[in-house]
């Protein structure tokens, strides 16, 4: 006999038990809704790409997290590590059998060869919706909308979503000729939240020297860091850049639109927020939660009106942003908001005796066709099993035969309805 192989998944890989996966199942048909009340359409890609297709803007950390190979082909290929970069070549590709503007939503696995560490994998799912096709202050604040609107639908109601703008950023910098230090100031910029001003003011020192430094930091910090802070932090950052341009404008014309719409509360403009990817051209922003902002950012994305001309002459402008499920599954855990359940079935026929099969079989049939989710156990095994298989798959409701009519019982309470028929049976079912 040979050796049996032992069960076990890849360093940073992970099964998905059924009470993690119905959580992850019903988060996405909840965000699935809130998409299609906006507008937007599904559509998918490859998990596979062709290397060059998926690495040509990106920068060498991103390289280094690729899980890139040759197939038996000898092709050069990769697993996407986002949804917005094989998206950018989707748009390329089917541009003549799209309209404009386009609006899709994508919810698929990507793959990081990331360090594995609490909360963060290899394997893990994104949550994207993008708008392509119009470069226009609306459409930036309909993404923005939709992400409130999406964590809300999934009872996500205490976020802060906060928002900047790229090109502000890149006026401010070259503004004091550091357009070539960008790379470093915005790596630097980015662990602001981890390391602190003070940190962060020592590493600018060294690159972009200390009175520089003290512009950067006076510029990421704002005016202040509630939402009614919003025009000062925008007056301040519109100086600091040099006055007035489309970029300033384009955050006062979204924050006119939150406005009047009734959702600016839940928005803060934060200059901080960069975005390290160099594919975001304009708005860009972050969502945390308040009661757990140590998590990070559970949706982000900004504005990419050059990502898809890498790979077509036509200038396809767009704005999009992507929910970490993984991670926002994890803060909902962290703080008691998790639908945790083990099944879907809310009442199971108990198998008292085979020969009665058709009878348990035709009364699940009923219920099924009444709304209810039923299943019949498909031994004659000792009821304390059958009890115990049902309570496992967190089944409320116990129904066994009794001289010709059904009883039911409450699994959790004990509680019990004796001699129904089918149809009482049911209008019981419905009543509770």
């Amino acid at each position: 006999m040979s050796e049996l192989i032992q069960p076990r998944v890849l360093k940073g890989f992970r099964d998905a038990l059924p009470a993690s996966e119905i959580e992850r199942s019903l988060l996405t048909e909840t965000l699935t809704r809130t998409f299609r009340q906006f507008g937007f359409v599904p559509i998918d890609t490859p998990a596979l790409e062709y290397s060059e297709i998926l690495l040509r803007k990106s920068d060498g950390e991103t390289e280094k997290q690729v899980f890139r190979f040759q197939d038996n082909g000898g092709r050069d290929v990769a697993l996407r590590f986002d949804l917005t970069v094989p998206f950018a070549r989707f748009v390329a590709e089917h541009k003549e059998e799209l309209y404009f503007p386009f609006k899709r939503y994508h919810i698929a696995k990507v793959w990081r060869g990331e360090k594995p560490q609490a909360g963060r994998y290899r394997e893990f799912f994104q949550c994207d919706f993008d708008i392509v096709g119009s470069d226009s202050a609306a459409v930036d604040f309909e993404i923005l909308a939709l992400m409130k609107a999406a964590l809300e639908s999934i009872g996500v109601t205490k976020v802060t979503i906060r928002l900047s703008h790229r090109g502000v950023f890149n006026r401010f910098l070259a503004r004091y000729n550091l357009a070539d230090k960008s790379e470093d100031v915005l790596r630097a910029v980015d662990k602001l939240s981890k390391i602190g001003a003070e940190e962060v003011k020592k590493i600018l020192s060294e690159s972009c020297g200390e009175e520089n430094a003290e512009r950067i930091l006076t510029y990421i910090q704002g005016s202040g860091t509630k939402s009614e802070d919003y025009k000062a932090t925008l007056n301040m950052i519109r100086d600091m850049a040099g006055g007035e341009a489309e970029d300033t404008k384009r955050l006062d014309d979204i924050r006119t639109l939150m406005e009047e719409t009734g959702i600016a509360s839940s928005f803060v403009l934060d200059p901080s927020i960069t975005r390290g990817l160099d594919y975001y051209t304009g708005v860009v922003y972050e969502t945390f939660l308040d009661e757990l902002p140590s998590i990070g950012s559970v949706c982000s994305g900004g504005r990419y009106d050059n990502l898809a001309g890498l790979y077509m002459k036509d200038k396809v402008p767009g704005v999009g942003s992507s929910i970490g499920l993984d991670r926002l599954m994890a803060g909902l855990e962290a703080l008691g908001q998790s639908a945790a359940r083990e099944g879907f079935t809310e009442a199971a026929v108990f198998n008292q005796d085979a020969r009665s099969m058709g009878a348990y079989q035709k009364l699940a049939h009923e219920l099924r066709l009444a709304g209810i989710s039923a299943e019949v156990f498909p031994e004659a095994k000792k009821m304390a099993q059958q009890y115990a298989w049902a309570e496992k798959k967190g089944i409320t409701w116990g129904i066994l035969e009794a001289n010709g009519a059904w009883t039911v019982k409450n699994l959790a309470t004990r509680e019990s309805a004796e001699g129904l028929d089918t149809k009482a049976l049911i209008h019981h079912l419905r009543r509770q």
